[in-house]
């Protein structure tokens, strides 16, 4: 998605008053960082606090705690981060695989069809940890009609995996998987455990169909991207 100059300025613009705290719907009492963690887009950031935010008032989640995923970025940059947005502390930043069907080292393309073996966008929430064929993984069940709420039919988990690493990074190259937010197996077990049991996990991508339906996103912020994409 390519955004001509001067509406890719208006949208910055817009979207540093959004991080400062003029969003609707972002938690005005909490001591987040201003613009969001380093290396994470405005824009992504003030959609998961709004996506956080929805999920606590419906009562989805009752954490201070927040997984960012940004598929904007390349598989090879650290693209995942765990927030406690009660104290801004950012408690890991790792990379992550997305789906085979997604694309290469930067993906394009999700679903929310089985058999897509494509990554799914949106607000989802942890639930329980199990061991299965990948080991210890951690089951996310999605929140948002039509965008993701087969993901605990289609398998969809946060497990530990080979072809995601600190090398592999710095080779520019990265593994994918059937859809599964997948990480290092050397920081893993340390992940599901930190985030399992109503955490929500927010994966961002700036596609206009999720824009356009989800309620879980900044509508102002939606509103820009999609005027400055016309």
């Amino acid at each position: 998605m390519s955004l001509r100059p001067s509406s890719l300025l208006t949208l910055v613009t817009a979207l540093s008053l959004l991080g400062s705290g003029c969003a609707p719907g972002m938690l005005d009492d909490q001591p987040y960082p201003v613009g969001g963690p380093a290396g994470m887009s405005t824009e992504a950031w003030a959609h998961a606090l709004a996506a956080h935010n929805r999920a606590s008032l419906l009562g989805q989640t009752r954490t201070s705690r927040l997984v960012v995923i940004d598929y904007s970025l390349p598989a090879t940059a650290r693209r995942l981060w765990v927030v406690d947005i009660a104290s801004g502390a950012v408690l890991m930043h790792e990379y992550v695989a997305h789906g085979v069907g997604s694309g290469g080292i930067m993906a394009y393309a999700f679903s929310n069809r089985e058999g897509s073996n494509q990554s799914s966008l949106g607000a989802f929430v942890t639930t329980n940890v199990y061991v299965g064929i990948r080991g210890l993984s951690l089951r996310l069940k999605g929140l948002e009609p039509g965008i993701n709420d087969r993901a605990l039919a289609r398998g969809i988990v946060i497990h530990g995996t080979t072809g995601v690493s600190e090398s592999r990074a710095r080779s520019g190259t990265m593994g994918r998987t059937n859809g599964c937010p997948a990480v290092s197996f050397a920081v893993s077990r340390q992940l599901i455990q930190m985030v399992q049991g109503g955490v929500v996990v927010f994966a961002w991508y700036p596609d206009r169909s999720f824009l356009a339906r989800s309620d879980y996103l900044d509508r102002g912020a939606a509103a820009i991207r999609l005027s400055a994409s016309d």
